[in-house]
């Protein structure tokens, strides 16, 4: 009897217990959320720290506002108190890993987010060496490459890769950078096209006149913040491996490899792709990759290039057969973009303007966030100028429609902005100014363009 009664008690008091403890975690949470809401981390210090002792799986919050917490405290501070703050960041990020692998909210993984941060971090602080600092790189993109998301992160993922290839590191080969920049550009893309696919949604409402929500306003926002970010460090990725992915280096690397891979789908597009981009399809290299690739399995990319390849040889019709196979066979919509896309400045650089447009307009109706194709028909109309048009003013109203097209890359491609902004600038200066309208009388006046344009110019009022 007094052993059940013991007993009872016993379970009584660790119940007791144990809601303190809960109840003082909770009281914690509330007091250094609080403070580090308004940035008064020193305040919200200790709260902070006798919670994550106590119930680290309480709240994620624990760890968002505990690093902001501890990068507080190290940039605060000096010699081995900076240093045990650097300590604790990088075991934060390992218990956050431990104890919030997933988003509390969505139940996604966000393993790879959080080891990419850490990645960040030991980058920002110095804390590590490029080879450890990559591996934290890779296991979150072989690891949760979905979570795996931030421009900088997959920017730098590459950069230190690169890195230790130009530390004449053994385990990193020229052909090893090729096929990580190709992997990575392929995830950049994939980001973008996540981006531009919910931006295309509110064009296509805001464009029929359907008004958008207070919240799709700022969604749109963040798509196209982070649409800026993705183009940028594309760039700087393209930047990066430009001085190596030369004709130089790219064709006896790919010719050394080419009975290897002539199976390897994956490998000849991606090796068709560079040497397109680098402009070394002249070499019969290039003729076989593509005959290879597109024997093994035709697709939109290998239709594409063997249109490419017509067009060389001057077999205009046959690379107008190929170009329409590659968009027949591509069925994912910004694919298709992206393929119309390329075929217009195909079409531009061999001076076929009305094609360049037509293909540039398809690309639009699969992809109205697709700023580069409006610049690219601004870029169109400005260069005819003097080809259409009667007299010197109607000749210069051309740019009207030039300026026109780059203020509209502008208003739905965040990530070509500022070019079109300085286009659109460029472009109405060579337009006639008020005074040439005033002198010539046609203010209002509506102005036909023939040639390949087309159009009807309205003349400013003034």
């Amino acid at each position: 009897m007094n052993k059940t009664f013991f007993y009872f008690l016993f379970i009584i008091l660790s119940f007791n217990l144990y809601s303190q403890s809960k109840e003082d975690c909770l009281s914690n949470l509330s007091i250094f959320a609080e403070y580090a809401k308004v940035k008064n981390y020193d305040a919200a210090y200790e709260p902070w720290l006798k919670l994550k002792g106590e119930c680290p799986d309480l709240n994620s919050a624990i760890y968002v506002y505990g690093e902001r917490i501890l990068k507080d405290f190290i940039k605060k501070n000096e010699g081995d108190s900076k240093k045990k703050f650097e300590s604790d960041l990088l075991g934060l990020y390992d218990e956050w890993l431990k104890y919030f692998p997933k988003s509390k909210k969505t139940g996604k993984n966000e393993i790879g987010k959080i080891l990419a941060i850490k990645a960040q971090s030991m980058i920002d602080y110095k804390l590590a060496e490029n080879k450890e600092i990559y591996d934290v790189y890779d296991l979150a993109y072989k690891t949760d490459p979905q979570s795996f998301t931030s421009p900088k992160g997959l920017y730098n993922y590459f950069k230190i890769y690169f890195n230790l290839y130009k530390e004449n590191n053994s385990s990193v080969s020229l052909e090893s950078v090729f096929e990580k920049y190709e992997e990575l550009s392929e995830k950049f893309e994939l980001e973008m096209g996540v981006y531009s696919s919910k931006l295309d949604v509110l064009l296509k409402k805001e464009e029929s006149d359907i008004p958008i929500t207070g919240r799709e306003s700022r969604n749109k926002r963040v798509y196209e913040v982070n649409m800026v970010a993705c183009s940028t460090y594309l760039r700087n990725l393209n930047a990066i491996i430009a001085k190596e992915a030369t004709c130089e280096n790219l064709i006896p690397l790919y010719r050394k490899n080419f009975d290897k891979f002539k199976t390897d789908s994956v490998w000849l597009n991606r090796a068709a792709s560079r040497m397109d981009s680098k402009d070394c399809s002249d070499d019969p290299l290039f003729v076989e990759l593509v005959e290879a690739l597109h024997q093994l399995n035709p697709s939109a990319n290998s239709a594409y290039y063997l249109g490419l390849l017509n067009d060389k040889k001057g077999n205009a019709s046959e690379a107008i057969k190929y170009y329409t196979e590659s968009i027949d066979l591509e069925n994912d919509n910004l694919k298709k973009a992206k393929t119309l896309y390329k075929i217009a400045l195909k079409f531009k650089k061999s001076g076929q303007f009305s094609k360049s447009r037509s293909y540039a307009n398809q690309a639009l109706s699969f992809q109205p966030s697709l700023g580069g194709a409006y610049l690219l028909i601004s870029n169109l109309y400005a260069a005819s100028a003097n080809n259409c048009g009667t007299t010197q003013f109607e000749k210069r109203a051309v740019y009207w429609l030039a300026e026109k097209q780059a203020r509209k890359a502008g208003s739905v491609d965040a990530s070509v902005r500022k070019t079109a902004i300085r286009t659109a600038v460029s472009y109405a200066g060579r337009a006639p100014s008020k005074t040439d309208i005033f002198t010539e009388g046609r203010a209002g006046e509506t102005i036909s363009i023939k040639c390949w344009i087309g159009k009807n110019i309205t003349v400013p009022s003034l």
